[in-house]
């Protein structure tokens, strides 16, 4: 089953997130999309300095590793929802606070190649998650963040918020 950000329609995720899902392109289906974002990331990260990861472009900026993080505990919480609603939990589920999951993440004190080990990791088990679904189950809409939210949507805000942070990185700290 090859799904596209095509088959994601409005209300299926809150505006905001449109920004992401915009990010990724249309031929990819959802497993070409986050496994051609595992390889990107992997790389990327890879390429840069120790200096470089610790960069903040501007005074309380995250650094590339605390992006890093960030992107896997941002796929671990839409993974989750995704699993959720696909089970067809009803139960609305509360946002996070990103700021503070980056404060308390310690992500600098880290190497680069413990976190892209955590990142393969998780993008695995998200690649698992998604192809266990049906056309059905991935459809299913439940509520996160007091908005609408389905496991395909998930699928593609994670893809395209992963790519929105790397192009940023490259703009503003390289």
């Amino acid at each position: 089953m090859m799904i596209t950000t095509s088959a994601v329609k409005e209300g299926e995720y809150n505006e905001y997130y449109k920004q992401y899902i915009d990010q990724v392109p249309g031929s990819l289906g959802i497993a070409q999309a986050l496994e051609k974002g595992m390889e990107d990331t992997k790389n990327f990260f890879t390429s840069l300095s120790e200096s470089e990861l610790l960069l903040r472009y501007e005074e309380g900026k995250w650094t590339p590793k605390e992006v890093l993080l960030h992107l896997i505990d941002t796929e671990r919480i839409f993974s989750y929802r995704a699993l959720r609603f696909s089970r067809m939990d009803s139960t609305p589920l509360q946002g996070f606070e990103q700021d503070d999951f980056v404060l308390s993440s310690d992500a600098n004190s880290r190497t680069v190649d413990s976190l892209i080990a955590e990142y393969i990791s998780v993008r695995q088990c998200s690649l698992l998650l998604y192809a266990s679904m049906t056309a059905q189950t991935i459809a299913n809409i439940g509520t996160a963040s007091g908005s609408p939210m389905s496991p395909r949507a998930a699928a593609f805000i994670t893809a395209g918020h992963e790519r929105h942070h790397i192009r940023i990185i490259k703009e503003r700290y390289l």
